[in-house]
């Protein structure tokens, strides 16, 4: 239950070669052993694709990909990381004096997002200090939650070394909050999936209030996962936070002109609230109170009678207030058609007619074609890599995660699966040496609802 705290399970490390590794690296590195592990999975998202900072529920499930740290709390108040990745330098720092550096998105900041998160949620004066070895499986800037995995993982960490408790949920919404310190102003679909999923089932997760619901997915269809082998740091760039400002000014102008409260209103599932609409509804007010031509901030200023100081200072972020041109239009029309997929795919998920697999993968192709045509948050190697998928097999592909890279997310038939690996394989990762050695990572795999957070302590 989403009430519940995360479990903590007792394990003989023995039975779990990956643990027992970790536990050797941690006496090798800090002299002693660690006293607990945490664990935060990764997730794949199905289909609600930039939306849930809308307002809107999405669809995900969590993947056998994760983020484990070992720990051992200390006496002085310092946190001491380290990674088994070598290539992920060690930090070190005192935990009364947390400074997040947002220009340099590196992987030790997001362990601070958690940490902090936790600390000012408790009005923490002297945390307890750590000692953190941290072992990654999800592949790093793929649109698979490996960073919001790590802020899920360090806010559980945190909560575990200094004694407290808290639900799932009230998890989920810190570790949302406190990623927003990296800069990326995200809406929750990641932090919640990595506590509230359960073995065996994707979930649809719903905002304000948070709760998930079961979505069992259709038994004769496996869904894969494909690298596109281009990397994308949405903290690093401003494309993400491009998208999130296009959406609350939509929300904005739209609310102006039918008369809301356009000053209290951020999403665009607000507008839909304060007319009381349905989403093809939405879609109509669109096409009549918005134009296909980007806007430009004297436009946008103008319509909603405030200066651009104001329209900078009050509605951008920091890493958007020198754009120029917005695109309201077509972000708000991929907003609402997209919110409608998610709830036409949990629906034939419950229906299960004869023809669901079809039917599922019509919309996971329409989301993807809206993801590049209207939200332009594709790029040219994921679009072949859908084209790919579809070719060898797939019923319905898409672009999974922020997009500009990182993976998609294919539903294959059960019994075409391997012969759709083989011709993946093939065709997209051994033309190109650079994927080549991308492919041997494991950047093909099929993939089953994962379990969501926890705690491990030796038995």
């Amino acid at each position: 239950m989403a009430t519940d705290a995360p479990s903590t399970l007792r394990v003989q490390l023995v039975e779990q070669p990956r643990l027992q590794k970790l536990k050797e690296m941690f006496l090798s590195k800090f002299g002693t052993a660690p006293e607990f592990y945490v664990r935060a999975p990764g997730r794949v998202n199905l289909i609600g694709e930039h939306i849930d900072y809308c307002g809107y529920a999405v669809l995900p499930m969590a993947i056998e990909q994760d983020i484990l740290i070992a720990v051992k709390p200390v006496k002085s108040q310092v946190v001491q990381l380290a990674n088994t990745n070598s290539s992920y330098l060690d930090f070190s720092t005192n935990v009364n004096n947390i400074q997040i550096n947002k220009t340099k998105p590196q992987w030790h900041n997001y362990f601070l997002c958690g940490l902090k998160g936790i600390q000012e949620h408790f009005g923490l004066n002297n945390p307890t200090g750590m000692n953190c070895l941290l072992d990654g499986t999800i592949p790093p800037s793929s649109g698979l939650s490996s960073s919001s995995a790590l802020v899920c993982c360090a806010g559980l960490v945190t909560l575990k070394a200094n004694g407290k408790t808290l639900s799932k949920v009230e998890l989920a919404e810190i570790c949302t909050k406190s990623e927003r310190y990296i800069g990326t102003e995200g809406g929750g679909m990641d932090q919640s999936i990595s506590f509230l999923a359960e073995e065996g089932t994707a979930k649809l997760i719903e905002f304000s209030p948070l709760r998930a619901t079961d979505v069992k997915l259709p038994s004769g269809a496996a869904f894969v996962i494909a690298h596109s082998c281009v990397e994308m740091n949405k903290a690093a760039t401003s494309h993400y936070n491009i998208r999130v400002m296009e959406c609350r000014l939509a929300t904005k102008l739209l609310a102006k002109s039918k008369g809301l409260d356009w000053k209290n209103m951020l999403r665009l599932h607000d507008v839909q609230t304060g007319l009381g609409v349905s989403l093809a509804e939405m879609l109509t007010v669109v096409e009549a109170a918005l134009h296909p031509e980007p806007y430009s901030t004297e436009e946008i200023s103008k319509c909603l009678g405030i200066s651009l100081e104001e329209l900078r200072s009050q509605l951008l972020s920091q890493n958007t207030q020198d754009v120029s041109t917005f695109k309201l239009y077509q972000r708000a029309k991929h907003v609402y058609s997209e919110a409608a997929r998610v709830l036409e795919f949990k629906k034939i998920c419950n229906e299960a007619p004869a023809d669901a697999i079809q039917l599922l993968g019509e919309l996971m192709n329409q989301s993807h074609i809206s993801c590049r045509e209207m939200y332009e948050c594709s790029c040219p190697e994921l679009d072949r890599l859908v084209d790919i998928c579809l070719q060898f097999g797939a019923i319905g592909s898409r672009l999974t995660g922020a997009g500009w890279g990182g993976c998609t997310v294919s539903m294959v038939p059960t019994d075409k699966l391997n012969t759709f690996m083989k011709n993946v394989k093939k065709a997209y990762y051994q033309t190109d040496v650079q994927r080549l050695a991308l492919e041997n990572n494991n950047s093909l795999f099929a993939t089953k609802p994962g379990s969501g957070a926890l705690v491990f302590v030796e038995a």
